[in-house]
């Protein structure tokens, strides 16, 4: 449910010896767990419909990890993303998050990947056009906000709570 790297930056370990080039080497590439359908989809060789049942669904936000299964780089692109009000974007090496009620931050993951050191308040137009950006994201999704969801009032205990975490 954490925003900063060291809650959303986990390792893929992908097995397929007859399909993934390079066996036992590490890919630097950015993914998300939105990949995984395209990627699926892909290796199945089906295609995700416009409409279901007579519904238009959604289209999907991932790409496929195929490419990068094949050693190619991956496109360049925005990832954003929300869970229980904790809320992110990334573009390139610039990441913007902010916890649930929480103020945005900023993070040159270049130059700080453990994120130590926000940028906000140096580089307040950037916070500006990120924020702008994942608020399109936001409302071209769906995402509602926390604290109007059945369910919003559930609080980590004291003990899981972080020590940074609003109330």
């Amino acid at each position: 449910m954490w925003i900063h790297e060291g809650g959303i930056s986990t390792p893929l370990i992908a097995h397929w010896p007859a399909g993934i080039a390079g066996t036992g080497t590490i890919a630097p590439q950015v993914g998300h767990i939105i990949d995984f359908m395209p990627t699926f989809l892909d290796l199945a060789g089906a295609k995700y419909p416009a409409e279901f049942a007579g519904r238009r669904l959604t289209p999907l936000e991932g790409q496929s990890l195929v490419p990068v299964f094949h050693g190619a780089k991956p496109a360049d692109r925005t990832l954003a993303w929300e869970h229980e009000g904790n809320r992110g974007i990334r573009a390139g090496q610039w990441k913007l998050v902010a916890a649930y009620k929480g103020q945005w931050e900023l993070y040159d993951l270049a130059t700080d990947r453990s994120e130590m050191k926000s940028l906000a308040g140096e580089q307040p137009e950037r916070v500006k056009e990120l924020a702008a950006e994942w608020q399109r994201w936001a409302d071209r999704v769906g995402v509602v906000p926390w604290d109007q969801l059945p369910g919003a009032k559930y609080a980590p205990s004291d003990s899981y709570r972080k020590k940074s975490e609003r109330r």
